[in-house]
């Protein structure tokens, strides 16, 4: 028999089970709604850019170790890159002043692990009669290390693998992969696989960064691919085509240095003189998506020689040689074949003659550096090799200390990094956004940069707060290529964001450089300021922007962000775009001018460098090309 409270008690439980239950059907029709409550819900556009190197050397690179470097293996280079501090060569204490987000140690694969080996008596090594007179070479003094280098360097040249050792590259290889393994730490710091490719194929700059998107379980499963294997692009884009058959993983290859290529980085033959065939630019588009376009050895956007009428066109060039020797003499006509702004004009023409583009690749930059010291800033410059850390005679001294090389440390170029817009912070997310060209390079700065080209871009979708998610929306970004318009009287719209470096220099300009393609087979470039600080405007008789002036001090050395702009927002319509001719757009973004670290270091020694040594710098940003191609 059921009592009064018992009833009430029975009823009270039934009212919450129902109450729960169209709680429940609420929440689930709620939930069928199209438009969830969470405005991120199905969306997975990047979001983040994130800096790094994809082009550092340890003391496993024998130029690098040659150099002086035979302190910084992967330990060292992969703890200094994620923000711990260490003791260089010069016993200095270094560390960048900012973390990396990502890293390749990218070590030359001829004779990888060459001087370690040497140092620690490999047997694999010492089995070998060339590693056993070398070995006892290194015991008669450090000196004996240049000529050891001149030597391989030779080999090198002449494709001549003087080592001859499976076992002992298969053991090298393996400790680039454990390291990686080990360093790698997805979400907070990524460390690739991945080694240089260093062909000097007529006596010009070949080289490639193969950089990987696996792990252990599929680089291990190869040993790199060296010129000596064959010294031809087309062989290496074999080579990653049959690694990623035989593993199912996934590479890539990045050329660098095409401004010391002897006019071959670019040339309009394939690499055995032949002409280009679709299937050939297919394969290069494919394998080699960008370039490295900025480092310590120049800087590769464009020169004077090719861009007469761009006044920022001479920054940081190597133009006195096309090699590095005085026997291969920088001629007029290597230019245009060696510079990416003139690349990406032919390679529009050739597109035209192909059917295919060949030169269609994004930008990044990286350092080079073969101190294992990854560092960009021109108030933290530790030189190209370690005998070049930090100290009073450096910057008149040739760049490798031998007597035949015309360049001087002085002209090494505190530069780069590679910017990329990514989801997160993984080998994959990474990859996939260099893959997609999804990149830009600094030489230096960390500004941020963002880019979309459309058709129907309006002030409200660049200034309204989810500006981002309309860009991929209604247009593409940096790397991609621009759709058909949907009407014929439309125009390319850009619209642009970019935020100085927070603990750098305020920004001077943002400019569209152009290059086209036009109906009769010319092709054709302009630089457009679309955005100046300072209050200033573009001169209707020049169409040059007054300069934006100076506040650098070079006794301290300093300067002041009392001129420039924190971030630039801009909407930008092409006013000479027509509809029949291919073209391409990137951006460039200039920093006021600031001290270089040739500055730096005539202070801290208290120096007086010679005249023609450079003493300011204007350092910049280069995206990706967004292109387009008429309807055929």
């Amino acid at each position: 028999m059921y009592t009064t409270a018992g009833i009430s008690i029975t009823m009270k439980k039934i009212v919450l089970t129902i109450s729960i239950i169209i709680s429940l059907a609420s929440m689930i029709s709620i939930a069928d709604q199209a438009t969830p409550y969470s405005p991120m819900v199905g969306k997975n556009f990047p979001r983040g850019v994130f800096f790094g190197d994809t082009h550092l050397h340890t003391n496993l690179s024998p130029d690098a170790a040659a150099g002086g470097n035979r302190l910084f293996g992967h330990d060292e280079v992969y703890k200094l890159a994620m923000g711990k501090e260490v003791t260089a060569h010069n016993g200095r204490r270094v560390r960048l002043n900012r973390p990396l987000d990502f890293l390749v140690a990218a070590d030359h694969a001829e004779y990888m692990g060459l001087f370690p080996a040497l140092d620690s008596k490999n047997p694999d090594l010492l089995a070998t009669e060339v590693g056993k007179r070398w070995h006892q070479m290194l015991q008669s003094g450090p000196k004996e290390a240049a000529n050891i280098l001149i030597e391989f360097g030779n080999a090198l040249r002449n494709g001549e693998d003087l080592v001859q050792s499976d076992r002992f590259q298969k053991s090298v290889w393996q400790t680039v992969i454990d390291k990686a393994e080990a360093y790698n730490q997805p979400g907070v710091f990524t460390a690739f696989i991945g080694y240089e490719w260093s062909s000097s194929r007529g006596g010009g700059n070949m080289h490639r960064i193969v950089l990987f998107k696996d792990g252990a379980d599929k680089t291990n499963q190869i040993t790199p691919f060296s010129s000596f294997n064959n010294n031809r692009p087309q062989a290496l884009w074999k080579f990653l085509a049959a690694y990623e058959e035989k593993t199912g993983g996934h590479v890539f290859a990045i050329p660098h240095n095409s401004n010391v290529s002897a006019g071959l980085m670019f040339a309009p033959v394939d690499s055995d003189g032949n002409t280009m065939t679709v299937e050939y630019v297919k394969q290069r588009v494919k394998w080699e998506p960008l370039l490295e376009v900025t480092q310590y050895k120049g800087d590769s956007e464009t020169h004077p020689a090719v861009s007469p009428d761009d006044e920022f066109a001479d920054y940081e060039s190597w133009d006195k040689f096309a090699s590095f020797s005085d026997a291969n003499k920088q001629e007029d006509w290597m230019y245009e074949r060696e510079y990416a702004r003139p690349a990406l004009r032919n390679g529009l023409a050739m597109s035209a003659d192909i059917g295919d583009n060949p030169f269609k690749f994004g930008l990044i930059g990286s350092t080079d550096s073969h101190t294992g010291i990854s560092s960009a800033d021109e108030n933290n410059f530790w030189g190209k090799f370690s005998w070049h850390e930090p100290n009073p005679t450096r910057a008149m001294e040739r760049f490798v200390n031998i007597p035949d090389m015309p360049q001087f440390e002085w002209e090494m170029a505190a530069s780069g990094l590679a910017a990329i817009w990514a989801q997160e912070n993984t080998r994959a997310s990474l990859f996939d956004a260099m893959r997609r060209r999804e990149t830009y390079a600094t030489t230096g700065p960390r500004m941020r940069v963002r880019v979309f080209g459309g058709w129907d871009f309006t002030d409200a979708d660049l200034n309204s707060p989810d500006w981002v998610e309309r860009g991929y929306l209604k247009g593409v970004p940096m790397g991609a290529d621009l759709p058909l318009p949907p009407n014929i009287d439309q125009v390319p719209v850009f619209i642009i964001k970019t935020w100085k470096d927070p603990i750098g220099a305020n920004l001077d300009r943002v400019q569209i450089v152009k290059g086209w393609l036009d109906t009769q087979g010319r092709t054709h470039e302009k630089v457009f300021d679309i955005a100046l600080s300072d209050d200033r405007s573009v001169s209707p008789v020049t169409g040059k922007a007054p300069p934006v002036g100076t506040t650098v001090d070079l006794s301290k050395p300093t300067y002041r962000n009392d001129i420039g702009e924190v971030q630039f927002t801009t909407r930008w319509t092409d006013p000479s775009f027509h509809i029949d001719e291919p073209s391409f757009y990137y951006v460039r973004v200039l920093e006021i001018p600031t001290p270089r670290w040739t500055a730096y270091d005539a202070a801290y020694f208290n120096l007086e460098m010679p005249a023609h040594v450079p003493m300011v710098t204007q350092e910049r940003a280069y995206t990706s090309p967004i292109w387009f191609t008429p309807e055929q």
